[in-house]
């Protein structure tokens, strides 16, 4: 069964770099411009990711024809979530504000997730879109028209601002928006953190896989036949 077909190693980018390396990559590149955060995020997944969701999908049509883009989304899905609540607990124990590093592998892996999802009902993960696609899906813009128009700025934007911790406190706020958007209290798992982190953890775990399985399920509605 489809199901059953472990994940692919990590694919490293024709720059020799790997998904991992560039996820850490972009980390540090959005202190330079932290008002653009999730958006920089969706550029770097696209060039980062997309491909290997494009050589997963391939991969597995090849091995089973009769797949059909229903079962590979299912996979995805199952994936992807439980990534999803292992980054959650990750960031959960990192106290009132988790590292950008970790509010953004929390990001990564719902980008995973979507650009698979792409992937598996043939979508080409690699396109520019994907990245507005992102960020309407994630909740970071309300429609495409703002989603292009931020990706567009970031992509213009100037020299970095000054003062590394107004620069890391703006990218960790920006970040962490769409997951309070979708997690439904991501802030407030952080304040329960303080008086009962074992709570917390949990808390996080479920919210964030939580919300990974609601993205998908909203990227299937999009990506499915019949839609755009």
């Amino acid at each position: 069964m489809v199901e059953q077909i472990p994940a692919p190693p990590a694919v490293a980018l024709a720059s020799g770099r790997t998904p991992e390396s560039e996820l850490r990559a972009v980390a540090a590149r959005v202190l330079d411009h932290p008002g653009f955060a999730p958006e920089l995020l969706a550029l770097a997944a696209v060039r980062a990711l997309g491909p290997g969701a494009a050589g997963w999908a391939a991969r597995l049509r090849t091995r089973y024809p009769g797949a059909s883009a229903d079962g590979l989304a299912r996979l995805a899905t199952r994936r992807f979530v439980r990534s999803a609540g292992a980054g959650g607990a990750t960031a959960a124990l990192a106290g009132f504000f988790a590292p950008l590093t970790e509010l953004a592998s929390v990001l990564w892996t719902h980008s995973e997730l979507v650009l698979h999802l792409a992937a598996a009902y043939g979508k080409d993960p690699t396109h520019p879109d994907r990245a507005v696609d992102l960020l309407v899906l994630t909740q970071v813009h309300p429609d495409r028209v703002s989603a292009e128009a931020a990706l567009a700025a970031a992509q213009a934007a100037g020299d970095p601002v000054e003062g590394a911790w107004p620069r890391a406190a703006e990218a960790a706020w920006r970040l962490a928006a769409p997951l309070t958007a979708q997690a439904g209290g991501w802030v407030a798992l952080r304040l329960v953190a303080r008086l009962l982190p074992g709570a917390a953890v949990l808390a996080a775990a479920l919210g964030d896989a939580a919300a990974a399985d609601r993205l998908a399920a909203r990227t299937v509605a999009v990506y499915r036949p019949g839609r755009r």
